[in-house]
């Protein structure tokens, strides 16, 4: 699909097809979409689709997880005027923080890291990534907001896959995604 062309219809998820295959092995996310964030219409309409279940919810800051969640949800504290907290993979942050340990979607061990000064108890983060795979770096950033006292509260990525870990995430918390019900089968890699 051309960067600069907007069907005349726009149904959620239209954009979805801006995305690309990965052709540079398994140590890589199994689709890219950071093309649809060069699409102007394509952002805007991902970023609403993606807010949309949250209208009128209580939401105090939103939180993007590192490093892809800090576009939508940078778009997305905007759109909302609220605070941004960037969550981080280790090492990053040169302020005191709290760590927790996980595995991604290709199994690797990592550690996320959150500022301490951020989260005060009962503050209210919407958690926003780009893709949530096997659900490993979600839920250590939902520890993280956890332990430092945050309430959780929802969770918004363009694809929320059916696997085990993104059903333990769509069970407990308010999520949303952009994939449409018919076409989440042809989205779910890491069942």
């Amino acid at each position: 699909m051309d960067l600069c062309h907007v069907p005349a219809t726009r149904e959620k998820g239209w954009y979805l097809a801006l995305m690309a295959p990965n052709v540079k092995g398994p140590n890589y996310a199994w689709l890219d979409p950071s093309r649809l964030y060069c699409h102007t219409q394509g952002l805007q309409d991902c970023v609403a689709d993606l807010l949309q279940p949250f209208q009128g919810d209580p939401i105090d800051m939103v939180a993007g997880i590192d490093a892809m969640g800090f576009i939508l949800g940078a778009a997305a504290a905007a759109t909302l005027r609220k605070g941004f907290l960037a969550i981080r993979k280790a090492g990053h942050l040169c302020v005191q923080t709290l760590e927790q340990p996980y595995s991604d979607y290709s199994g690797r061990e990592k550690v996320m890291e959150v500022r301490t000064d951020a989260i005060s108890p009962g503050l209210r983060i919407l958690l926003v990534d780009q893709w949530v795979e096997t659900g490993g770096t979600m839920r250590a950033a939902i520890q993280l907001v956890e332990r430092l006292g945050g309430v959780v509260a929802g969770v918004a990525a363009i694809c929320i896959e059916d696997s085990e870990g993104g059903r333990w995430i769509r069970e407990r918390y308010k999520c949303a995604h952009c994939v449409p019900p018919h076409l989440q089968p042809r989205f779910n890699r890491h069942q």
